[in-house]
């Protein structure tokens, strides 16, 4: 199944070169993936997602290992930031 993945501002990095222009690609996982999951195979590191929202909607840290993706999910995620 397909899922969408969206990784702003240094988690970019992330991606695969040709959709770091867009922050999005496509990803295929398998029935049953979660969160976690598609985390270590993308090589994100947890500790780095400080916003994480899942078809709009937030997910604590402590959920995400185990939040189940669904067929055309959008996962968006922030890294930390800081300002002034």
């Amino acid at each position: 199944m397909k899922v969408t993945l969206k990784l702003f501002a240094s988690l970019s990095a992330y991606l695969p070169p040709e959709a770091r222009r867009s922050l999005r690609v496509e990803v295929e996982v398998e029935p049953g993936s979660t969160v976690g999951d598609l985390l270590r195979r993308q090589g994100v590191p947890e500790a780095q997602c400080a916003i994480l929202l899942l078809d709009g909607v937030w997910v604590a840290p402590g959920e995400r290992a185990a939040k189940v993706l669904e067929e055309a999910t959008v996962l968006a995620i922030w890294p930390p930031v800081a300002g002034g």
